[in-house]
């Protein structure tokens, strides 16, 4: 059985579209990672504008004058040093960006004319602990890894696709043809197929992480994500959760979007002749539930979010609900990636065991 799955992941990894999909996926990575850090800009004390990673050296200095927990004495530093000295021209305050702090702090207690407007930490954020600290860099690798995920997902549907309906073409036939062939083969190829899914997520998760380390360092990780920038407030997770919380869920959730898709891939792989049709059929599947007409305060969105591309878009689910254990609502995601692999897997095995082979 070993052999046979050695075998299997060969077929899947080692095929030159494969590895060029793959690559590309890394590449991409590559090209958001570098593509938004020089689309930061900062200004210094000096009012000199600063881009790229000189920007976010001033944001993580500026950052650490104020770390720690949020009182309504720094929100009272922050408003005077950052309190605008240029006529705004009617143009709301808290869309004006000098740095990653200011922009965070300008969304929360300025008025349209960039003064304070009279409320305190409790009044905006109630009895939760807000701890301030460099947060623009993480949430901005989050969000690209959003994008990542999603193509990830696409690739792994389109590798798994092959796996079933690509068969009875090559001097495979021997093995099938055997009396536990099919049987064994069809186990082999389950198990590898998770296995590839599992590998290839992993690879990316570890190359996004390292960029974004190499770039922004781990400083962060431990801040609220809603003291932050105008850009991550606007429909982004309304829940007084750090960084690195949100990482962890986006990495939970994209390792569970691998399994699942991988259990939905395998059916259609085992049950379509023709490996194009298995992989449109897949993406189909994948793709629809994110564009059905459902509002986000039915019941059924509830159902409707644990689908697998809603967790590459982890928004959606990751802003439900969160429990009085202080888990999200996306924590439902494990037992319905199991339930989708386990079942993707049996159907799967039966359907390829009762194939003829030609």
């Amino acid at each position: 059985m070993k052999n046979l799955i050695k075998f299997e992941l060969r077929k899947i990894l080692t095929k030159r579209f494969a590895v060029i999909s793959v690559a590309a996926v890394l590449l991409l990575s590559l090209i958001l990672s570098f593509s938004t850090l020089h689309s930061m800009y900062a200004f210094d004390g000096n009012g000199a504008e600063e881009t790229g990673k000189a920007a976010v050296e001033i944001d993580k200095q500026i950052a650490l004058k104020y770390e720690g927990k949020l009182t309504d004495n720094k929100v009272q530093q922050m408003m005077s040093e950052f309190k605008p000295t240029q006529d705004l021209h009617g143009m709301n305050a808290k869309y004006i960006y000098q740095n990653a702090l200011q922009s965070s702090v300008f969304s929360h207690f300025a008025d349209i004319d960039g003064n304070w407007n009279g409320l305190s930490v409790a009044d905006v954020f109630g009895d939760k602990e807000i701890k301030v600290g460099y947060v623009n860099g993480w949430l901005s690798t989050s969000q690209n890894m959003a994008k990542i995920f999603i193509v990830l997902s696409l690739v792994i549907i389109l590798l798994i696709a092959a796996v079933f309906s690509g068969e009875y073409g090559g001097v495979d036939n021997i093995i099938l043809t055997s009396k536990y062939g099919k049987t064994k083969c069809a186990t082999a190829k389950v198990l590898a197929s998770l296995l590839s899914a599992v590998f290839i997520t992993t690879l990316v998760v570890i190359f996004n992480l390292l960029i974004a380390v190499a770039i922004y360092g781990t400083e962060g990780l431990d801040c609220s994500i809603l003291f932050a920038p105008i850009d991550f407030l606007e429909g982004y997770i309304p829940f007084n959760i750090t960084c690195g919380t949100v990482l962890k869920y986006q990495i939970l959730l994209a390792f569970m979007s691998a399994i699942s898709v991988t259990g939905i891939v395998l059916i259609l792989s085992a049950v379509c002749k023709s490996q194009m049709i298995a992989f449109v059929i897949s993406a189909a599947i994948h793709v629809i539930p994110i564009m059905l007409p459902i509002s986000e305060t039915s019941a059924l969105y509830r159902i409707i979010v644990l689908m697998p591309l809603f967790y590459s878009q982890y928004i959606s689910i990751m802003s439900v609900e969160q429990m009085h254990n202080g888990m999200l609502y996306a924590v439902w995601s494990i037992p319905v990636a199991i339930a989708l692999v386990v079942i993707g897997s049996i159907i799967s095995h039966k359907a390829f065991s009762k194939h003829q082979v030609r």
